[in-house]
């Protein structure tokens, strides 16, 4: 019997007298998303975190750029005539004494601003914290941490912050961010606490722990880069929250006693009688920050969650 090997197919058609088959074009193909630049595919198309976005960026470039464009320093300085409506001169009036609004606002809107970073920035750092250790770590670790989470949840803020008031002088912005951070962070070491959870079990955790890696690194390594997207969400809900908190603080008098803020502008509104003097430039302009700040925020949260999510893409 002959060992000869056949042909293979495409040497037995070259090798034919016949014509040549034309090979058929191969179809087109989407281009397909890179899956680092997914979400980005997904987010220049979402309008509520587009909408979102830019309006919390026009604010934020106001309250930087505003102040440096003004001519007095000073928001709180009188410089104009008593309780003028806006004008030309001043765009959104002056107060009862003759200070300018615009003034008032722009500083006001870079106190807010900064006070949601310091605050929901250390309450991020806390909630992640604790929440990673107790999550990761469980037994007697997860007791104790749940323990301290419950009891900070309890404290009743007001009342310790009448306590400090009563013992701190002078108190800046940084004071009532710090204040607002080291209060506000138990809701969310307790949804990473559960995330960690979930993941710590995953064969890639087992992986790292098997290859001799320490508990910092395999949750800063391994469980937290799965969890970017949710730690960013939480970020910017501590950040709304730090806002809020800081100008209900500020409305009933135990905000800052130095600077200006969007809280102190409608605490100042309210104690000189605005409402009642038909000033509607004093106390609209701050209610109206807070309000665009914090929908803003919650509005790009919204649209950052059908992003991430893939359940819940419109396209």
């Amino acid at each position: 019997m002959s060992t000869r090997p056949e042909p293979a197919p495409e040497t037995a058609a070259a090798d034919s007298p016949g014509p040549a088959t034309p090979t058929a074009p191969a179809a087109p193909t989407a281009p397909a998303v890179k899956p680092g630049g997914e979400w980005l595919h997904y987010a220049v198309r979402n309008p509520k975190l587009l909408i979102g976005s830019f309006l919390v960026l026009v604010l934020l470039a106001t309250g930087l750029i505003g102040p440096v464009l003004l001519d007095n320093g000073d928001p709180n300085e009188y410089v104009g005539p008593q309780a003028s409506p806006p004008d030309g001169t001043y765009w959104m009036g002056t107060t009862t004494f003759g200070q300018d609004v615009y003034a008032q606002f722009v500083h006001g809107l870079r106190a807010t601003f900064l006070v949601g970073v310091v605050g929901g920035a250390i309450a991020a750092v806390i909630a992640m914290l604790v929440g990673f250790l107790a999550g990761y770590r469980g037994g007697l670790v997860d007791e104790v941490l749940t323990m301290l989470t419950n009891v900070v949840l309890v404290i009743p803020a007001l009342a310790v912050l009448l306590i400090i008031n009563a013992y701190m002088g002078v108190r800046g912005v940084a004071v009532q961010g710090l204040f607002i951070g080291l209060t506000s962070w138990p809701w969310a070491a307790r949804a990473i606490r559960a995330q960690t959870f979930s993941l710590r079990t995953r064969e890639f955790v087992d992986l790292a722990r098997l290859s001799g890696s320490g508990t910092w690194r395999i949750v800063f390594r391994e469980i937290a880069p799965n969890m970017s997207s949710y730690l960013f969400m939480m970020f910017i809900l501590l950040f709304g929250g730090a806002v809020l908190i800081a100008s209900s603080l500020d409305f009933i008098g135990l905000g800052p006693t130095e600077g200006v803020s969007l809280g102190l502008m409608l605490q100042s509104a309210q104690q000189w009688s605005a409402l009642q003097l038909g000033m509607w430039w004093w106390f609209i302009p701050p209610g109206a920050g807070i309000t665009a700040i914090v929908g803003a925020l919650y509005v790009a949260n919204v649209g950052l969650d059908e992003v991430f999510n893939p359940k819940l893409r419109e396209s």
